[in-house]
C-alpha cells in the first residue's frame, strides 16, 4: 500500500486543511498528497533530502490526546494497526478508514494485521463499519479466537504414478476419432499408399465415436461401471474414488462430451449417467459424472452452472447429491456444494454459491447466499412442443459441426499443397508447407460463418419474455453457443485491437476506444460505451430462464466503465459511466456514475483512480496503434503451431496404419497424442521465456510492449499447449512439473486442477497444496488501463475452492481451505489453518 506524503515547513498559523482543498481541486483524487508540518526537513551531507529520516507514520495535531484521552483499550490497539497501514492515527473514535485515506487494498492490509488476534474478521468487515469504533465494537462482539488446524497430507505418490499411467488409454480413446476420421479419408480419397478399412468398420467407429449419441453412451456407461457403488461423503486424496472419478471426468473430455455441453443433449445425457430428470425440466448446464443428481418436473438450470457434486478440500474429496425441486429456476455461473437441496419452485440467483438446503418458494443470492425474499414466478407455465424439441436437437447438431467448415477448408489448402504426391512422406511435406496459409484460410472461413449465422439470429430478436419453445428463445440460445465457440475456435482475435471491430460486426454497440477481451454477449443485447473495459471471461446480457420460460434484455457498459474478470452484467441492467464491477462480481440493479462494487451481491466500494499517462493508457498515438498491431498479428504463430502439430500427429498415425494397420495405429493412438502433448507444453514453455522472460512485481501501462507480448506468450498458453497437454493433465503430477517450466514454484504432491496463472512466475504453491476446478490464481488487475502484477502464494496444504479466484499480493496460510465460488481480496492474508468462504471471503463457521 502507498501513499503520497507532502512534508511541509511552514509558519505559525498555516492551515493544513484548507491546503489540502485547494490542492484537491486543481488535482486528481489519487494526486492528492498527505501533508503534515515538520520543523526541518532531514538532509544528507550531500544537500539532498534525507527521505528515510523524515517521520512515518505521521503525527497528526490531537492525534495521540485522542488515543489516550478516548480511546478504550481496544480501540487504542485497532489505532495502533491503523496507523501502520493509512500511516495517520486516528483523531477519535468516529475517524473514518477510508476517510484517513485508506483504499480496498489497505483494507485488506489492516485486516491482515487483525488477524494475529482475531482470525475471523473480514474485509467486508471493514466496509461495514469503517468507523474505529464500529470497527472496535465488532471485534470486541466477537472475542479473540484461534482456528482448530489440522494436517494436510500430499497427494500419495502412487496416486500420482497411477494417474499418469492411465493417461495413455485415456489419449487412446480420444485418438479413436483421428483413427476413424484417417480411414474416411483414405477409403474417400484412396491415395496411393493408404490402407483399405472396411466400410462397416468406419460406420462403427462414427456410431460410437463420432455421432453425440455414441460418445455420450460410452462417457456414460464407462462411468457407471467406474462409479458403482460411490456413495456421498468423504473420501481420501488420492484414493480409489479419486482415481474413479477423475478417470470418468477425463475418459468424458477425451471423447468430447463437453463440447456437446447444450441444451437438447444435457437431459439424455445426465439420465444416462444415472440421474433423475423430471418432465419439462430445461437443463443447460452439463450434469455430474456421479449421476447423484435430481432435477424436479419443470426445473430450470441455466449455462454455466456447477453441478459437479464434489470438490478436494486439503486431503479430502467431498462427493454429495444435489437436489433441485420441481420448479426452481438455478442461475448462470453459481456453484451448488455437494449435498445442496433447492426446495420447490426456489430461485437462485446468478453467481451465487449455495452450501445447504434452500427452502421451497424463496429466492436467494449471493455467496454464500442468503434470502432475499419470496419468488416472484410466472403467471403460468409456457407450453412445450415437439416441434421445437427436434429443433433443439438437430441446431445443436448443426452447431456442433460448424468448425468442421473450418477443418474442411483447412484441409483443402493441405490438400491442394500435397498435390500429387506419390508417397505419404511427400504428402506429409508438401502439406507442413501450407499450415500457415491453411490456418488463415480455416480460421476466415469459421468467422465468415460465425459472423453470417449470427446476424442471421439477430433479426427481430427483441427484449422480452418467451417460451423456451419459440422462435426468439431458439435464436438467443444459438447466439450463445455460437459466441462461445469463436472465444475457442477463434481466441486470437480475442483481447487484441481487433475485437471490438468483431463484435461490432456481429451487431454489438460498441464505442471508441473499448478494451474487450473474452467477452460473453448477446450482441444484439450489448451495448458497450466509449472507452470501456471488458476483462477476461465477462458475461453480458446472457439469457434467463425461469418457469419454461426465457428473458431476454440489453445490458449496457457505460463509457470509460469497467467490468472485471469474470464479472457479469445480468439483462436489463447497466455498468454506470465511470463505474466498475470487480472480479467475479455482479452488477448491480441501480448504481450511480462512478461508483463501484465487488462480490455477490454487489457491495458498493470506495476507491481512488490510479492515473497514469494518458498516452499509454486511454490516448495511444498512431505509432503505438500500428506496434500493438504488428505484435498482435504474431498471434497466427501459435494457431499455425497447434495446425501443424495436428498435421504431424495425424501423419505419425497414418504411417503407422500404413505399416502395421489400423488396429496397431488404434492402440498406438494415445502414445502420439502423448507425444504431441508434450512437444506443444515445451513450445508454450519456451515461447514465454522468449518473449517475456521472467516476470517481477511491478504496474505497466496496456499500450506498453510487455503487455502485448505477455498476450503473445498467453496465446501460445492457450490456443497450442492447453488443449495438446494442459487440459488432458489437469489434476495430475505432469501438469505441475509443465506449470514449473513456466517459472511457477509448486510443491510436492500438489493437486492442480486450472492452468490459469497469468503471469506464472508470480506464483507459489506449497506441497499438498489443492487448486480445483475453474480456480485462477489472478497475478495481475488492470483497472484504469494499468496492468498491476503482484504475487499469490498458497502455503502448503492449502485449498482453493472450485471457482475460486484469489487476487495479487494475497496468501492463503498452511492448511487453511478457500470454499467454493470465494474471491481473496488483494493483498489479505488468510491465516493458517482456517476456512474461509464467499465472494469477498469471511470466515467458515
Amino acid at each position: 500500500h502507498q501513499l503520497l506524503v507532502g512534508y511541509l515547513v511552514a509558519d505559525d498559523g498555516f492551515g493544513l486543511g484548507q491546503a489540502r482543498e485547494l490542492l484537491a481541486e486543481s488535482l486528481p483524487a489519487a494526486l492528492v498528497p498527505r501533508l503534515t508540518l515538520i520543523d526541518t526537513l532531514p538532509t544528507r551531507t550531500s544537500g539532498k533530502i534525507d527521505r528515510d529520516a523524515l517521520p512515518w507514520p505521521l503525527a497528526e495535531p490531537g492525534a495521540s490526546d485522542a488515543a489516550s484521552g478516548e480511546l478504550s483499550p481496544i480501540e487504542a490497539w485497532l489505532a495502533e494497526r491503523w496507523t501502520d497501514v493509512v500511516g495517520v492515527a486516528p483523531d477519535g473514535p468516529q475517524a473514518d478508514f477510508f476517510t484517513d485515506g485508506g483504499t480496498s487494498l489497505a483494507a485488506a492490509r489492516l485486516v491482515s494485521l487483525l488477524r494475529t488476534d482475531y482470525p475471523d474478521v473480514a474485509v467486508g468487515d471493514v466496509y461495514a463499519n469503517p468507523t474505529l469504533a464500529g470497527l472496535a465494537k465488532l471485534l470486541a462482539s466477537r472475542g479473540p479466537a484461534k482456528s482448530a488446524r489440522r494436517a494436510v497430507k500430499p497427494m500419495p505418490a502412487r496416486a500420482s504414478v497411477a494417474q499418469a499411467a492411465l493417461m495413455v488409454p485415456l489419449l487412446t480413446a480420444g485418438a479413436m476419432r483421428w483413427i476413424v476420421l484417417l480411414a474416411t479419408v483414405g477409403n474417400l480419397l484412396a491415395p496411393p499408399w493408404a490402407p483399405a478399412v472396411s466400410w462397416w468398420w468406419v460406420a462403427l467407429g462414427w456410431l460410437v465415436f463420432v455421432t453425440p449419441p455414441g460418445r455420450m453412451g460410452l462417457a456414460a456407461g464407462s462411468a457407471r461401471l467406474l462409479l458403482r457403488g460411490v456413495r456421498p461423503g468423504r473420501h481420501p486424496r488420492g484414493g480409489g474414488v479419486h482415481l474413479r472419478l477423475w478417470f470418468a471426468e477425463q475418459l468424458a473430455a477425451r471423447l468430447g462430451v463437453p463440447d456437446l455441453a447444450s441444451a437438447p443433449w444435457m437431459g439424455l445425457y445426465a439420465r444416462m449417467l444415472g440421474a433423475q430428470v423430471g418432465a419439462d425440466a430445461d437443463l443447460h448446464s452439463a450434469p455430474p459424472v456421479t449421476g447423484l443428481l435430481r432435477l424436479g418436473a419443470g426445473a430450470s438450470v441455466e449455462p454455466e452452472v456447477d453441478l459437479s457434486g464434489y470438490w478436494y478440500d486439503g486431503d479430502v474429496l467431498r462427493v454429495g447429491e444435489i437436489r433441485i425441486g420441481a420448479g426452481a429456476t438455478i442461475g448462470s455461473r453459481s456453484t451448488l456444494f455437494p449435498g445442496t437441496k433447492i426446495g420447490k419452485n426456489a430461485q437462485i440467483a446468478p453467481g451465487s454459491a449455495i452450501d445447504g438446503t434452500v427452502p421451497a418458494g424463496q429466492r436467494w443470492a449471493g455467496a454464500p447466499a442468503s434470502r432475499q425474499g419470496k419468488r416472484s414466478r410466472p403467471a403460468e407455465r409456457a407450453a412445450r412442443s415437439r416441434f421445437w424439441v427436434v429443433m433443439y436437437g438437430l441446431s445443436a447438431v448443426v452447431l456442433s459441426l460448424l468448425p468442421v467448415a473450418a477443418v474442411l477448408s483447412g484441409l483443402a489448402v493441405l490438400g491442394w499443397y500435397a498435390g500429387d504426391a506419390r508417397t505419404l512422406g511427400e504428402a506429409l511435406t508438401s502439406a507442413l508447407t501450407g499450415v500457415p496459409l491453411a490456418t488463415i484460410v480455416g480460421m476466415a472461413m469459421f468467422a465468415l460463418v460465425t459472423l453470417v449465422i449470427v446476424r442471421l439470429l439477430g433479426i427481430r430478436m427483441r427484449p422480452g419474455n418467451y417460451p423456451v419453445h419459440s422462435r426468439q428463445a431458439w435464436q438467443a440460445w444459438a447466439t450463445g453457443r455460437l459466441m462461445s465457440a469463436a472465444r475457442v475456435w477463434l481466441f486470437p482475435l480475442y483481447a487484441s485491437i481487433l475485437t471490438p471491430a468483431w463484435l461490432r460486426a456481429l451487431g454489438m454497440r460498441v464505442g471508441r476506444g473499448v478494451e474487450l477481451s473474452t467477452v460473453l454477449a448477446l450482441p444484439t443485447m450489448t451495448s458497450v460505451g466509449d472507452g470501456a473495459f471488458l476483462a477476461d471471461d465477462t458475461m453480458v446480457a446472457p439469457y434467463e430462464l425461469d418457469g419454461g420460460w426465457m428473458r431476454i434484455a440489453s445490458a449496457r457498459i457505460g463509457k470509460r466503465a469497467f467490468l472485471g474478470n469474470s464479472g457479469m452484467t445480468a439483462p436489463g441492467r447497466k455498468v454506470p459511466k465511470d463505474g466498475l464491477v470487480g472480479v467475479l462480481s455482479a452488477t448491480p440493479k441501480k448504481a450511480k456514475s462512478g461508483s463501484s462494487y465487488l462480490g455477490m451481491p454487489p457491495v458498493e466500494l470506495r476507491r481512488t483512480t490510479e492515473e497514469g499517462d494518458r498516452s499509454r493508457t486511454y490516448d495511444p498515438p498512431a505509432r503505438l496503434k500500428a506496434a500493438r498491431a504488428l505484435v498482435e498479428v504474431c498471434r497466427l504463430v501459435p494457431a499455425m503451431g497447434t495446425v501443424a502439430l495436428a498435421v504431424l500427429t495425424a501423419g505419425a498415425m497414418e504411417w503407422v496404419a500404413v505399416s502395421y494397420g489400423f488396429v496397431v495405429a488404434a492402440l498406438l493412438g494415445g502414445v502420439l497424442m502423448l507425444a504431441a502433448g508434450v512437444v506443444a507444453a515445451a513450445v508454450a514453455s519456451a515461447a514465454k521465456w522468449v518473449l517475456v522472460g521472467r516476470i517481477a512485481v511491478g504496474n505497466r501501462p496496456l499500450w506498453s510492449s510487455f503487455v502485448w507480448r505477455n498476450e503473445l506468450a498467453d496465446n501460445f498458453v492457450e490456443v497450442l499447449a492447453a488443449p495438446w497437454f494442459a487440459e488432458p493433465w489437469l489434476g495430475t503430477a505432469p501438469l505441475n512439473v509443465w506449470l514449473r517450466s513456466l517459472g511457477a514454484r509448486i510443491g510436492h504432491g500438489v493437486t492442480c486442477h486450472t492452468y490459469w496463472l497469468p503471469e506464472a512466475d508470480l506464483v507459489s504453491v506449497g506441497d499438498g497444496a489443492s487448486v480445483n476446478r475453474g480456480c485462477v490464481l489472478q497475478t495481475h488487475l488492470f483497472h484504469d488501463r494499468v496492468m498491476s502484477m503482484d504475487t499469490v502464494t498458497l502455503a502448503g496444504g492449502a485449498t482453493l475452492g472450485p471457482h475460486g479466484v484469489i487476487l495479487p499480493a494475497a496468501r492463503v496460510g498452511a492448511d487453511a481451505t478457500i470454499g467454493p465460488a470465494s474471491l481473496v481480496m488483494r493483498g489479505e492474508d488468510v491465516p493458517d489453518g482456517s476456512r474461509w468462504f464467499g465472494n469477498p471471503i469471511a470466515a467458515w463457521r
